[in-house]
């Protein structure tokens, strides 16, 4: 039986356009839940992991709004509550569509801790745009009452940036090798994990961060022994020369290429880079190969139809 960690995007959980309301969530989650039973019936043994992207802004938002009534929570904290949310709609939806279909497999959501590093460059540097747009005003009355790093974003207004420290280990990962070996059907490392660092004796503590959910997924991927890495995203696969008259669109690619492309800066800093350095990590660390595909053509690209495959 193929092992394989799903990636859900977050067109997964919440599309272009939604408002954002639980109900429209529920429902995005319920297609998605379609289809990852497909993926079980059709005999692949998978885990998941998705991004939390939108709904830990919306929370930063009300952290923000309330601030003068509720004190605020860190960055951690509210990485937590976004997985335990989403989770809790994963786990509804496919426990509901696994009875649908006669299936009796359990389901659970693992809030899962990840090392970093706690030297990380990413702290001395922040780049990773959270939370809401500011007037250079208000900017600067956030850099003097809360401390924050806030930086110009596009022109569009300026926003909190945080470090994006590079995953090292999961904290969870004995439990969750267990229970995925048994069967369960486990989530983990939801919106790349809370970020904390190993201090004195051992002792974790959270730290303001975002790590990012692409590698966090090859540490889940790499961890549990999965032959494939399925990246589920908004686009249908990999192009080079992006959005310019000579893109091209790729159907496979290996690690030797994807180095290359990494090199001539081909990919999105934050969007399509970090998952081909994911893929690179995985094959190099013993995965069988990655596939980057849309969330409604994943089905067909791990049969090889779809999508954009990187191997050895």
């Amino acid at each position: 039986m193929e092992k394989v960690c799903v990636a859900l995007g977050g067109n997964a959980i919440l599309r272009y356009k939604d408002r954002g309301t639980a109900e429209e969530q529920f429902e995005n989650i319920r297609k998605t839940a379609e289809y990852l039973v497909r993926l079980i019936r059709d005999g692949f043994k998978i885990i998941i992991t998705h991004g939390n992207g939108p709904q830990v802004g919306d929370i930063l938002i009300r952290n923000e709004r309330c601030s003068d009534i509720l004190p605020p929570m860190p960055l951690d904290v509210l990485g937590a509550e976004s997985q335990g949310m989403i989770g809790y709609m994963i786990q509804q939806a496919l426990r509901n569509e696994l009875r649908k279909v006669g299936l009796d497999i359990p389901v659970i959501t693992i809030v899962t801790q990840v090392v970093v590093d706690k030297n990380d460059p990413a702290f001395k540097n922040p780049e990773k745009f959270v939370g809401q747009f500011y007037t250079v005003w208000e900017a600067e009355k956030m850099k003097k009452e809360r401390g924050w790093i806030l930086k110009d974003d596009a022109g569009r207004g300026y926003r909190r940036v945080v470090p994006s420290p590079k995953p090292i280990f999961i904290v969870e990962i004995d439990t969750i090798k267990r229970l995925y070996d048994d069967g369960v059907l486990v989530i983990a490392a939801g919106g790349g994990g809370i970020p904390v660092v190993v201090g004195e004796e051992g002792k974790l503590q959270g730290v303001e961060a975002v790590i990012d959910k692409d590698l966090s997924a090859e540490r889940l991927a790499t961890s549990v022994g999965a032959d494939t890495l399925l990246i589920l995203t908004d686009v249908e696969g990999v192009a080079i020369n992006f959005r310019k008259p000579n893109q091209k669109f790729l159907k496979e690619m290996s690690i030797v290429q994807a180095r290359e492309y990494l090199e001539q800066e081909q990919f999105g800093r934050g969007s399509m880079k970090p998952k081909i350095e994911a893929a690179v990590k995985f094959i190099t660390g013993g995965g069988k190969r990655v596939i980057i595909s849309s969330l409604e053509q994943g089905e067909k690209a791990l049969k090889g139809e779809a999508g954009t495959l990187i191997h050895i």
